[in-house]
């Protein structure tokens, strides 16, 4: 059942803020990995198997998800996700107006 009207784009709610965005706006992060290699993965296609999460693409964000611990939560993960690979993806794109279809030297479903 979709009640969305005719021609509108789906809202997400970010993890960080908890502000709600257009899905375009917003980044899908993923678990990647199994067990104590788990870690927090841009899904830049929106392909990714698994639960996602949404982010606004900000450093910002990213540490006030951490702080509250909604990567755990959202993606009903247990035990600690290393989000090193995120951090550098943002570090790399924030602020760019046209974010890339890959992070550089990141394949789909790399978690470095």
């Amino acid at each position: 059942m979709n009640d969305r009207a005719p021609g509108r784009s789906p809202v997400r709610t970010c993890v960080g803020c908890r502000s709600r965005a257009v899905k375009s706006e917003l980044l899908r992060v993923v678990a990647g990995g199994a067990g104590a290699e788990r870690a927090l993965v841009p899904d830049l296609d929106g392909r990714l198997p698994g639960r996602g999460a949404y982010l606004h693409p900000r450093q910002g964000c990213l540490d006030q998800a951490e702080r509250r611990r909604a990567f755990s939560r959202a993606l009903r993960a247990e035990g600690p996700l290393d989000d090193t690979g995120l951090r550098r993806w943002l570090a790399e794109h924030e602020d760019r107006p046209d974010r890339p279809q890959r992070p550089a030297g990141m394949d789909e479903g790399d978690t470095t």
